[in-house]
């Protein structure tokens, strides 16, 4: 289900452009405009979900097929020797655009810190 509010809702809907990488029923992926490494997509369910706190037996199979699209997009991108997978949750935890969605970070090594 879409918000109408919600930035990713629209990019998927295509409402705004973006750099799509990796599109399947469930998932929708594009490029961070603002990347913190050689290789930084968003992977977003296109099912309307606010942050991990809202994962339920009813949405998690977008989330399992999020997970799926991950490994599928990492190999396209070449990151063979490793990547990082990131999710905000919540104002504290860093999330500013209330759309579940994980980071794919990668192409070069990266610091074992996390912040």
């Amino acid at each position: 289900m879409r918000d109408n509010d919600c930035l990713f809702c629209k990019i998927i809907a295509g409402d705004i452009p973006s750099a799509k990488v990796y599109e399947d029923e469930y998932v929708f992926a594009f490029r961070d405009i603002n990347p913190q490494a050689p290789v930084h997509i968003l992977v977003v369910p296109k099912e309307h979900i606010r942050c991990a706190d809202d994962i339920n037996g009813e949405n998690s199979a977008y989330v399992a097929h999020c997970f799926e699209a991950i490994a599928k997009i990492a190999k396209a991108e070449g990151l063979k020797d490793g990547y990082r997978v990131v999710n905000n949750c919540g104002e504290y935890g860093g999330q500013t655009v209330m759309h579940l969605h994980f980071h794919i970070i990668g192409g070069t090594k990266l610091s074992e810190k996390i912040i």
